[in-house]
């Protein structure tokens, strides 16, 4: 299966964090070896970088990480091809615009006969590819724009109803974890994964959670290089597997949260 990985944070930081030990898993010693891709949000719009190739030995992964780009929301996505070719249309996270804004999504795992279960339910947004993954999103992005006809943002509470409810349909399927921003917020849902025994099962995502007082020593993880600046700074970080040795929550399985700049919202999981 793929890997998923984002970090929201309060404070815009470099996008150094963990792209180096996040990449490695899509290196070539690895499984994850068909492709990565970087989406870093500058307010509405976003920084998508993606190229079908390992990231592990990525010069251009090396090129971003150099120009250590602020953002206070990144999601990446390394590629293990189950269902496409190894290219770049098939290459995620995916990007389109909707409301006025850029909303970004990214799939791990197999949502079997989507094609066939929802045929016809995407109109307005068309696949580039041919991904179970890009099925998914065109199909929740015609489903979220009716709330987004007048180009502000709708209420929180109308757009989680309808990813909860997307989320519980794309289950049915098949392993459905996935992350997706709309510009303002993220919403993150933890389904099943393949795990280290093989089997198929949950958690399918895990959550960190850090608040860090403005020197260095307080941003220091293992694997991690997030930058100290001169606030104090709020981040919650999403990744398939843990990536540090803390103490990463699990998601249950089916749960969606929403994290805003760093945070969980209340009340929302």
């Amino acid at each position: 299966m793929c890997e998923l990985f984002c970090l929201s944070s309060r404070v815009p930081t470099p996008a150094t964090f963990s792209l180096h030990a996040f990449a490695q898993r899509g290196g070539y010693g690895g499984h994850t070896v068909d492709g990565w891709g970087l989406a870093l949000y500058d307010g509405r719009d976003v920084r998508l970088c993606k190229e079908p190739e390992p990231a592990g030995d990525s010069a251009w992964l090396a090129f971003i990480e150099a120009r250590r780009l602020p953002s206070r929301l990144v999601l990446s996505h390394i590629r293990r091809a189950t269902k496409g070719g190894i290219s770049l249309a098939n290459t995620q996270p995916f990007a389109r615009e909707l409301g006025g804004r850029m909303h970004v999504f990214a799939h791990n795992g197999r949502l079997d006969a989507i094609e066939r279960r929802h045929a016809g339910g995407w109109q307005r947004f068309q696949p580039l590819g041919e991904t179970d993954s890009e099925i998914a999103f065109c199909l929740l992005l015609e489903r979220l724009s009716p709330l987004w006809r007048d180009g502000t943002a709708p209420p929180l509470e109308a757009r989680l109803a309808v990813v909860t409810r997307f989320a519980a349909e794309m289950r049915e399927l098949g392993p459905a974890n996935f992350l997706y921003a709309d510009g303002e917020v993220l919403f993150a849902h933890g389904h099943r994964r393949i795990q280290a025994d093989g089997a198929i099962a949950p958690p399918g995502l895990w959550r960190l959670h850090r608040e860090c007082a403005p020197d260095a020593d307080a941003l220091a993880m293992p694997g991690l290089v997030i930058d100290a600046g001169p606030q104090p700074q709020e981040i919650t970080l999403l990744a398939s597997v843990p990536l540090t040795g803390e103490e990463w929550r699990p998601l249950d399985e089916g749960e969606v949260i929403v994290v805003e700049a760093g945070r969980l919202h209340r009340g929302f999981g």
